[in-house]
């Protein structure tokens, strides 16, 4: 990034941002964009009722006391939603970031979410397409044919969803196959030579058998130079089919069953420097090239493009049947999803690290049972049972590659010869070497099951008490295993110093007798010794012990550490809700949820403190259950093996006001994690921890407001103060001067969490108009996101020098004739607004940071046609 001066803390407190959020909703304000644009011909000026399915039985958006947001299809239409990662344009609760492949996406509402970088965690945000789970983020990115509408559950969903989501729901409704013959076809070209192709056909086979089939195709140049390897990146490269069939043999009997398959094969994503510290000239001298500080050039300089192939499929049948007061639904399905990516994770055109594999299996079955009351007595019910079963299996590969050896050469001032020779080792030709590095297999197997439901009493025609429950128990075994060819990495520097100081005195230190006698005849010296081995001051080999960027592993399950873990917990919803007008609906709700216990399913799995002490063994570190047991290698150092269960709470009351051609839904929440499970990357691995609480207090406002017959206003706004209660994070970044055993611990409670906006919204205007005999319409919206930390760590804060901060502008026009063929002219980013999304430090670079650029403005038009 250039270096512009950081900017004026331009972040507002609450206070300020809730006069905000009430001043834009008193003035234009605008809402939730799902409430729709279009007026009915009947009664102008007029809402149109949004009908969901959030609360697992229809109900008007008004009239559920939950904070939801809903984006139907003529929004999705009009405002060019491509996927889940465009949809935070419009509902500023929920953000969505793509990190270094396509499938490393994560969804955060209100500041709580994770899931990337690590496939043995699940999504705090859980994402069901079409009443089905999805559980990693690689099978929820895909093109959709024919959604329906988008509804963004905020807040913990646990009695309503199965699968307990400790943060929210993202739940994608499409469109049933229908007994009308119908469909639609689609196409569109764009900027940097982007094609995309829709098609949709529904239509009867029988009286009770009807049918849908959809495809997509979707390309795109990548906006990133690659000026190393030549090729573009960060591109569109996917299709995708759904096919459907709706069997109806009855009035009270339905079957829908749903198969799919998409496939992503991308060159994506680059990370662009943004600080380039002092191991950058050592590049250079490699003959290796960084674009430095300039991370909006959208130019990077790599060795080779990194790949992204990911297979995503799978079948489901829901069943629902009416048994007179009651709907039993059952919900069957299967998905496969494959991902295999390989990057260039030196992110420079030298060749350190030649390669980065890794190749992941996942298979999931779930099974959902759900009794719905439908009857018109003072108490409705819903009760359900939810089985899940999950197979992950994971390969990855780390190889250095022919540069490493000169770079670590540079950084050590040739040390690495001088420990060759004085090991007796060939010159030059053991550390560091083309193609050492890691191989490793990762993997677990999840069964899950939970009891849920609620009750709702109408205790008057306008006072509702609602009581949910959920019972959860989820079962995990991990495994972990790892072969390193990396030789220097596993030399115990610590032993070899002892080694060399014992020769001095004659004493043999590979022969316990001739240790132990010294020891025996010179306590105070031995100490001494032991003392001194480990001073880098007085060892000036621990000086190297930064280049050991992949020591040994100590796999798992062992005798001591089984890769076991099994959680259970019971969470709960207590609602009020009261019609205190036909128009006004108040409610205040208390809820708790949980997520189960994740495993650090790569090379940064760590045995817990409480296992292990770590140090060189010829530094007496003491007694530990898995140093008893024979089981500790060189250099291993403690961490965590997983991070345990989420426990979620959320205190929320709300207003839902709805008039003809106004409405604004306004919450106030208080919502805390205990045991947030934290991800971070360090620089060279990610630490999985949890945070002992983090909270966050706000307002939300979503308002709509048809100022005339033509003019349609929204205004979504989120406002909030989000906070770490009680955080130290272990293991956060390793300081050089500190042996390897030793590790830093940031404090970070009371501070506030990076990345997440004290104020975010999304307002946008619709003016639809006819032209002869078009239906016309031009539309605008503008996202603002107020400016944020980079880093939780102050010192990789310092480094950049910057915050994060978005104000982006969306358009589109267009026209539909009497004979439903619809041309939409649109951009995105239209002002060309740049900014990094996501920073962190770079892998073996001490002092260097790189981050994933903005995409720059993109602009198309999109024809379609509906028959």
């Amino acid at each position: 990034m250039s270096k512009t001066p950081l900017r004026a803390p331009a972040r507002s407190n609450l206070k300020t941002a809730l006069c905000l959020g009430v001043g834009f909703a008193a003035i234009a304000s605008a809402a939730m964009p799902a409430i729709a644009q279009e007026a009915d011909d009947e009664s102008p000026r007029t809402l149109q009722t949004v009908t969901i399915t959030a609360t697992k039985r229809e109900q008007t958006l008004q009239d559920v006391p939950v904070a939801v947001s809903v984006v139907d299809e003529s929004v999705i239409a009009k405002a060019q939603i491509l996927d889940l990662n465009d949809l935070q344009s419009l509902v500023p609760s929920l953000s969505v970031g793509q990190l270094q492949s396509s499938s490393n996406t994560n969804f955060v509402i209100r500041g709580f979410g994770n899931g990337a970088n690590n496939a043995g965690i699940e999504p705090s945000v859980g994402v069901f397409i079409d009443g089905v789970y999805r559980s990693r983020s690689a099978s929820q990115i895909s093109d959709l044919p024919n959604i329906e509408r988008v509804e963004v559950l905020r807040g913990p969903q646990s009695t309503l969803f199965g699968k307990n989501a400790s943060a929210g729901v993202i739940s994608v409704i499409t469109k049933k196959p229908s007994f009308e013959l119908g469909g639609n076809v689609e196409g569109t070209v764009s900027n940097y030579n982007g094609y995309r192709a829709k098609a949709y056909v529904t239509g009867p086979i029988s009286d009770t058998l009807a049918f849908s089939l959809g495809g997509s195709y979707n390309t795109r140049d990548g906006y990133i130079e690659d000026i190393g390897s030549g090729q573009d990146t960060n591109e569109r490269n996917r299709y995708g089919l759904r096919g459907e069939l709706l069997f109806e043999p009855s009035e009270n009997m339905s079957f829908r069953l749903i198969g799919d398959y998409d496939t992503i094969d991308e060159l994506c994503c680059a990370a662009a420097n943004v600080v380039n510290g002092p191991t950058g000239a050592v590049v250079n001298l490699l003959g290796g090239q960084v674009v430095p500080e300039d991370p909006t050039s959208y130019k990077v300089a790599y060795n080779f493009g990194s790949t992204n192939n990911i297979d995503n499929g799978g079948l489901s049948l829901q069943g629902d049947f009416d048994l007179g007061n009651m709907t039993l639904t059952s919900i069957t399905a299967y998905r496969e999803s494959d991902l295999e990516q390989n990057a260039d994770s030196d992110f420079t055109s030298a060749d350190l690290l030649s390669r980065n594999f890794n190749a992941t299996d996942i298979e999931t079955f779930t099974q959902e049972v759900r009794l719905t009351s439908t009857g018109d007595g003072p108490v409705d019910w819903m009760v359900g049972g939810f089985y899940f079963d999950e197979t992950v299996a994971i390969k990855n590969e780390l190889y250095y590659g022919a540069d490493f050896r000169g770079y670590a050469d540079v950084l050590s001032g040739g040390a690495l010869d001088l420990v060759e020779g004085a090991l007796s080792l060939p010159v030059g030709l053991v550390f560091g070497q083309a193609g050492q590095g890691l191989t490793e297999e990762f993997g677990q197997d999840n069964t899950a099951w939970s009891i849920f439901g609620t009750v709702d009493w109408h205790a008057t025609d306008r006072l509702t008490a609602t009581v949910g429950l959920n019972y959860t128990e989820d079962e995990k075994d991990a495994y972990g295993n790892i072969v390193s060819t990396d030789v220097f990495s596993g030399l115990d520097l610590v032993a070899i110093g002892f080694a060399q100081t014992l020769a001095g005195y004659s004493v043999d230190a590979t022969d316990p007798a001739q240790v132990a006698a010294f020891a025996g005849a010179n306590p105070l010296a031995f100490a001494a010794i032991q003392a001194a081995v480990q001073d880098p001051a007085q060892n000036t080999l621990l000086g190297l012990q930064p280049l050991q960027f992949l020591p040994p592993f100590l796999d798992f399950p062992n005798t001591v550490e089984d890769g076991h873990s099994k959680d259970d917990q019971l969470t709960y919803t207590f609602r009020l809700a009261y019609d205190a007008t036909d128009n006004l609906n108040l409610y205040g709700s208390y809820g708790t949820g949980f997520k189960a216990t994740s495993w650090n399913l790569s090379r940064d799995s760590r045995p817990f403190s409480s296992d292990f002490t770590p140090g060189s063994p010829v530094t007496s570190p003491g007694s530990s259950p898995i140093r008893d047991a024979g089981l500790a290698v060189n250099n291993l150092t403690v961490g965590t093996r997983f991070a345990g269960p989420e426990d979620a709470t959320v205190f929320e009351v709300g207003a839902k006001l709805a008039y003809d051609s106004f409405a604004v839904n306004v919450a106030l929440f208080d919502q805390s994690i205990e045991g947030f499970q934290s991800n971070t990357f360090s620089g060279t691995g990610f630490n999985l921890t949890n945070a002992g609480k983090q909270s966050t207090q706000g307002l939300e406002v979503d308002a709509s407001w048809n100022v005339t017959n033509n003019l349609l206003l929204t205004f979504a706004g989120t406002f909030q103060d989000p906070v770490y209660d009680d955080f130290t994070s272990t293991g956060f970044k390793i300081d050089p001067s500190l042996p390897l055993s030793a590790s830093n611990e940031l404090d970070l409670s009371g501070k506030k969490p990076y990345d997440i906006p004290e104020t975010a919204t999304s307002t946008s205007a619709t003016y639809s108009f006819d032209v002869k005999s078009l239906v016309a319409f031009v539309r605008a919206d503008w996202q603002y996101e107020s400016p944020t930390d980079y880093f939780d760590d102050p010192a990789n804060q310092a480094l950049i020098n910057d915050q994060h901060e978005i104000s982006t502008w969306n358009a589109s026009a267009g026209f539909t004739t009497e004979g439903g063929l619809g041309v939409t002219f649109w951009g995105r980013n239209i002002f060309d607004d740049e900014y990094v999304t996501v920073a962190f430090p770079t892998t073996a670079q001490a002092g260097s940071i790189n981050g994933y650029p903005s995409q720059p403005k993109t602009y198309g038009v999109t024809v379609r046609k509906a028959f």
